[in-house]
């Protein structure tokens, strides 16, 4: 028996099996008006309503979390070292050395990173578990028993108590910088996708902003206060758990790994203004049929990280990914942050005054990635990454002859530093920040995609918890000359990626699968020409020869 059958493009194409799907369910919006409005370019006026709700309650109780968790830490360092000593002190009757001291506040610091770690390899199975939505709510545990635990010290007089929360933080941030880019990239029409994706950015540069402005000794900042301030990441934990569940599930998620259609057509209808694009809904049933996830029925089980190590035919789009995420905490952006405060100083601001020319630094940095999610979709993915670096490269040459010069007496050096840090910023913002969380969400299927995140995630993290164990050995050892090893980590991360990733903008993942194969050699994957609007590639069945046939079986 062949299926033959005539869209309204006037185009014959191979019936996919969305006309069964068409036939089998119902639900709400004119299936063959939305397939017109998608064939037109047309876009339903409340399509980006629901999706940019679902962000922004995302986002706040995901990647904000990351970037307010790492900024709020910095401002009552003081105060914490000293409730350590004295805490020590009631128990001992003995302070506690200075490199003690030192000690205890790297372990409250490096507990961050190796929750996230964890987190980070928590986050795929959950995201295969739970979906994506629920995952993202259940990681407030790990938050909101944290912030009990913060709450609760000074009564309790421990520190460690302190060392536990921030390791409970750090999982929260490891599981929601995986799962929400994931969520976000299968949520999203592919001509919003890269800039959908790219918000998660936007909000860690929005998270590290606010940290900053909340650590103010104004607000919550000073002494009798630092509990509350750690504490008061609880807020958009709250705020999510209030909002998200209103919001639908990831539409790939229900189709290809839970194999629920009609659950998947009702959560795309409302993602886009109630109306269900044929051509949206053919590509993922494409990519449904692509990496096998639904066979008589059974879902095909997801990749391991290992699984996706010995997978030959991914080992590029691997690549890329390991690169990337290990480039994006190497590249030493937060060592500008950390040489931020001894540049300003240096160039005659008062020390009471530093506080808020710093949070200029993490304002640089939410500007930037603003200006980055309206570029994306104009420039491209790989433009931006590369191009991140590349100015990196620049700026870091630049900042280390002003250092040198500068311990040289040589006058107005310092104030071309401090251009050096907002410039360096800027570049990592407008590239390397977001453009790294989208690559794994856009160059893996269905199957593979949570492993790639953990495999991201887990050398993101390790990564960050190298810099932070390494970094004050880099500055007192290599002194003025202390970015030279993140410019070769800038340089080599252009270099790769440049020869290495191709252009993702506005290509399904079956064109993005068939560009890897035309660098590996290989023949295409996909019948479908790259110009090809999405949902004309044809499938399984037979291309109708009569023209003005309409649905009707031989």
């Amino acid at each position: 028996m062949v299926i033959k059958c005539k869209h309204k493009t006037g185009k014959n194409i191979g019936c996919s099996p969305f006309c069964n799907l068409n036939n089998k369910i119902s639900f709400s919006g004119d299936m063959s008006s939305s397939g017109n409005e998608a064939e037109e370019g047309s876009r339903p006026a409340g399509s980006t309503r629901t999706l940019a709700l679902t962000v922004c309650s995302a986002a706040i109780g995901g990647t904000f979390q990351y970037g307010y968790n790492i900024s709020i830490i910095n401002a009552p360092t003081s105060y914490i070292q000293s409730f350590i000593n004295d805490t020590y002190m009631d128990r001992w009757e003995t302070p506690l050395d200075i490199p003690q001291v030192t000690l205890v506040w790297t372990l409250i610091v490096s507990a961050f990173s190796l929750g996230g770690l964890l987190g980070a390899l928590l986050a795929g199975p959950m995201a295969v578990r739970f979906g994506r939505k629920l995952s993202l709510l259940l990681n407030n545990s790990f938050l909101l028993v944290g912030a009990v635990f913060v709450l609760t010290c000074k009564v309790a007089r421990s520190f460690e108590m302190i060392i536990l929360a921030r390791f409970l933080v750090g999982i929260n941030c490891g599981v929601s910088m995986n799962i929400q880019p994931m969520y976000f990239g299968e949520s999203a029409p592919i001509h919003l996708r890269g800039a959908v994706a790219f918000s998660s950015a936007v909000f860690t540069a929005f998270g590290i902003f606010m940290g900053q402005v909340v650590g103010l000794t104004e607000l919550l900042g000073s002494e009798p206060l630092w509990p509350y301030l750690l504490v008061s990441n609880a807020l958009p934990a709250f705020i999510q758990l209030a909002t998200l569940p209103w919001f639908p599930e990831s539409p790939r998620y229900l189709l290809i790994d839970r194999g629920d259609k009609e659950a998947c057509v009702r959560a795309l209808g409302r993602l886009r203004g109630g109306k269900v694009p044929v051509l949206e809904m053919e590509e993922m049933l494409q990519e449904q049929q692509m990496s096998a996830a639904l066979k008589s029925g059974l879902s095909a089980p997801a990749k391991t990280p290992w699984s996706l190590f010995k997978d030959r035919d991914l080992r590029a789009q691997l690549g890329i990914v390991m690169t990337a995420s290990s480039a994006m905490m190497l590249c030493g952006n937060d060592s500008i942050y950390f040489y931020a405060s001894y540049i300003f100083l240096e160039a005659g601001i008062p020390p009471e005054k530093i506080q808020y020319i710093t949070i200029g630094t993490g304002a640089s940095e939410f500007i930037a990635s603003i200006l980055s999610n309206l570029l994306i979709e104009r420039v491209g993915r790989r433009f931006l990454l590369i191009g991140g670096y590349s100015l990196m490269v620049c700026w870091i040459v630049v900042f280390t002859v002003a250092l040198t010069l500068q311990s040289q007496g040589v006058a107005g050096m310092q104030y071309l530093s401090m251009a050096c840090v907002f410039a360096y910023i800027l570049s990592f913002g407008l590239g390397p920040a977001g453009v790294t969380g989208i690559l794994p969400a856009e160059i893996f299927d269905q199957t593979s995609r949570p492993a790639a995140y953990m495999v991201a995630g887990s050398l993101m993290w390790l990564s960050l918890f190298l810099m932070g164990m390494l970094l004050p050995f880099i500055v007192n050892g290599l002194g003025n000359y202390c970015f030279l090893p993140f410019l070769v980590v800038c340089l080599v991360s252009a270099v790769v990626l440049g020869l290495t990733m191709p252009e993702t903008k506005g290509k399904t993942l079956a064109q993005i699968t068939a560009e890897f194969d035309r660098k590996k050699g290989k023949a295409m994957r996909v019948d479908e020409p790259e110009q090809h609007p999405l949902g004309e590639a044809s499938s399984n069945n037979t291309l109708a020869d009569n023209p003005e046939s309409d649905h009707k079986t031989d």
